[in-house]
């Protein structure tokens, strides 16, 4: 039995949120620049897409750039964001054809402006798709988010929109990025680190973590369904006890 096969479609993450790590490391392995390593890792990216639409995955995240990922060389954000624009336009009809929803979270206005054009473009084009919704997160730092929400609600009270003894998890839902999304039921990290890196901490509160060494752009459908047997062999308890489940 291969690996597809031992998943059990009953059971799947309903929104799965994915760290790509590892593109500089894998070109530096080779001794090529990391600009290759980031062309190598779209490849990754549509298996993985290809692979959470075949299954019938509703959500998939994946953390494209960070807040922090501003402070790299120069050259390499422009690369990068290149690289973005071109995959955009190369993998639309590849959106269209599967019925994927591009949605994307992050402080977006700070993206150059033929960026954010394009981005925003796909999305348009895509809002109608219904199989499954593809979030890139750009320009995202979740302690930033959670600012720009705890601002939001503030505001909302000073002006008498909402009272304060009404706040609770809803109202915070409410105002996130995240707000037309579940909450992250697996979270993948390639590449070996073993760190969340300020992404989506409030989403990821009862998500069942994932880590492999295995470097971004080697990542492959085998290696995602890999992750989601082993998220189906956990025990999901939400702060009950076994008993309480069974």
């Amino acid at each position: 039995m291969d690996l597809k096969e031992r998943i059990l479609t009953k059971k799947l993450p309903q929104h799965i949120a994915i760290i790509m790590d590892g593109n500089g490391r894998w070109a530096k392995q080779k001794g090529l620049i990391r600009a290759i390593g980031h062309e190598n890792g779209t490849k990754s990216v549509r298996q993985t897409v290809e692979g959470c639409a075949e299954l019938g995955v509703k959500n998939l995240t994946l953390y494209a750039f960070s807040t922090e990922n501003w402070n790299r060389p120069k050259l390499e954000v422009k690369t990068l964001m290149k690289l973005l624009v071109s995959s955009l336009k190369k993998e639309i009809k590849t959106l269209q054809d599967n019925d994927i929803k591009l949605s994307a979270i992050g402080s977006l206005n700070t993206l150059p402006q033929k960026v954010h054009k394009e981005l925003l473009e796909v999305i348009e084009s895509t809002k109608n798709n219904t199989r499954m919704t593809l979030t890139l997160a750009l320009s995202y730092g979740s302690r930033e988010e959670i600012v720009n929400t705890i601002k939001e609600i503030s505001n909302k009270v000073k002006n008498n929109i909402i009272s304060p003894e009404i706040i609770d998890e809803s109202i915070i839902n409410e105002h996130l990025y995240t707000r037309n999304l579940p909450d992250v039921d697996l979270l993948i990290r390639t590449s070996g680190e073993q760190r969340i890196s300020n992404f989506l901490l409030w989403q990821i509160a009862y998500a069942e973590l994932f880590f492999t060494n295995v470097l971004w752009p080697d990542f492959t459908k085998q290696h995602l369904y890999e992750a989601i047997i082993e998220y189906q062999k956990r025990e999901r308890r939400f702060g009950k006890t076994s008993e309480q489940l069974s």
